[in-house]
């Protein structure tokens, strides 16, 4: 590391005993008077892209009726519905899109019919029909969230990330004709080349800060208690003597978030390994059995890459199809893809909004981390585009009409917020990505099964 009292270099990295870690948005990165002082001070927009399966009871003929979803107000000030009550304190940075359909992920011929939850997730974001194979011949399109990383995610250390909640199988047929790649990951860098998401915090934790050093000195320095920031103290030390008070904060925050999210980690697998039983006990020992403390580390780690702009792009699957875990935390004592399976039954829809409700409130707390994180002339989430919403629809039927979708964030001034857009019935959701592509700076002509632009955005 090199570091003059004028200037510190945006990339500058702090290099110990099997660490880097990059280092957030500093004033002493500016020098005035220079084009790096308008780019530092508007940066490129962060993409974080999340998927949740099956549905949502607001999709079905009565949720629509009861507004489980979509508000009944469209424009500015609407009303929030029960399940996406938890983000009203985020009004101002939230787009409600409602009527969107993912038509490819829906049967086209006899000879897809029932494989809904083995192709969704590949459509999801790619709005791509999946070739229908169960070998490695596999096929859909570029995601949305690939598309802005090869056009302006390759400057980062790690052009994006791709994490995930619940196990994959990774290769070998998962029914209906369907490989399992399909259902393992939303992100695809070639229609014919499927990323494969991360389950495990540890392992995410180390390709973002950990550098060099065999996998048993890694290991070794996990089982003494130390940090990877306790080999970077005089490194520290010594860039903190030439910022500035309000940059001295800044990097202490960040640091302090690093060493609590690595000491979180830890104490995970110190429990996982302790001999007590386990609710998951096939899973990797980083991964908590808790739902909702599994999904805060993925989005805590998410929010440190955008910190320090290790990467713009993130996806993220909090769910996989046909999955019958329950989520004890919601209240909700039924497993989740019998509870998509309502029947139409009133009150069993009920119970899975609840279950959507519990799932949207995830969110929450990453959005409130990225609005609380300074970020040039705004906040993370000002510069911020976060994509929530599932491939499916009416899960009872396995229909892919009236996707449930909203967008969070101000993408650099580029989405206004406070606002809820209803389309005509039959407009593709690839309209909407096509549109965010083009605000992301992405030339690209259409994505999946796009029709052209969508008003409002």
């Amino acid at each position: 590391m090199y570091i003059t009292k004028k200037h510190l270099s945006r990339r500058t990295v702090l290099h110990g005993m099997g660490a880097a870690i990059a280092l957030p948005f500093l004033d002493a990165m500016v020098s005035a008077q220079t084009p790096l002082a308008k780019t530092a001070a508007n940066p490129k927009s962060r993409l974080a892209a999340i998927e949740m399966v099956h549905g949502a009871a607001g999709s079905t003929i009565d949720g629509m009726a009861k507004h489980y979803w979509s508000p009944v107000k469209t424009g500015a000030d609407f009303e929030f519905t029960q399940t996406l009550q938890s983000l009203e304190p985020y009004r101002d940075y939230l787009t409600i899109v409602s009527n969107t359909d993912l038509d490819n992920a829906a049967a086209a011929t006899l000879s897809e019919e029932g494989g809904d939850h083995n192709r969704s997730t590949a459509v999801f974001l790619t709005a791509a029909r999946p070739k229908l194979t169960e070998g490695s011949d596999v096929r859909a399109g570029v995601s949305l969230d690939q598309l802005y990383t090869q056009q302006h995610g390759l400057d980062t250390p790690i052009p994006s990330i791709q994490l995930c909640i619940e196990n994959v199988d990774g290769t070998g047929a998962c029914g209906y004709g369907y490989a399992c790649v399909y259902a393992d990951t939303v992100s695809w860098a070639a229609a014919d080349k499927p990323l494969p998401m991360e389950r495990d915090p540890r392992t995410v934790f180390e390709k973002m800060f950990g550098d060099g050093g065999t996998v048993e000195e890694r290991r070794a320095r996990q089982q003494v208690d130390r940090s990877i920031l306790d080999g970077i103290v005089q490194e520290i030390g010594r860039l903190r003597r030439g910022l500035g008070a309000s940059d001295r904060q800044r990097l202490n925050s960040y640091l302090d978030n690093v060493r609590e999210v690595e000491q979180r980690i830890r104490k995970i697998e110190q429990f996982n390994a302790s001999g007590e039983e386990r609710a998951i006990p096939a899973a990797p020992l980083g991964v908590p059995d808790s739902f909702g403390e599994h999904v805060k580390l993925m989005f805590d780690l998410q929010a440190l890459a955008f910190m320090a702009n290790i990467t713009r792009v993130s996806s993220f699957k909090m769910g996989r199809d046909a999955s019958n875990r329950v989520f004890t935390e919601s209240g909700i004592n039924q497993p989740f893809h019998s509870l998509s399976h309502h029947g139409q039954n009133p009150e069993t829809i009920a119970e899975f909004a609840k279950l959507n409700a519990y799932h949207v409130s995830q969110v929450a707390p990453f959005l409130e981390k990225l609005k609380n994180t300074p970020d040039g002339d705004g906040s993370l989430l000002d510069h911020t585009l976060v994509i929530y919403g599932s491939p499916m629809g009416d899960s009872n039927i396995h229909e892919h009409k009236r996707c449930p979708l909203f967008l969070a964030g101000h993408m650099n001034g580029l989405l206004k917020g406070n606002l809820h857009l209803s389309y005509e019935p039959g407009t593709p959701m690839a309209n909407v990505w096509l549109t965010l592509a083009h605000k992301l700076g992405v030339e690209v002509e259409q994505i999946g099964d796009s029709t052209g632009y969508v008003s409002g955005l």
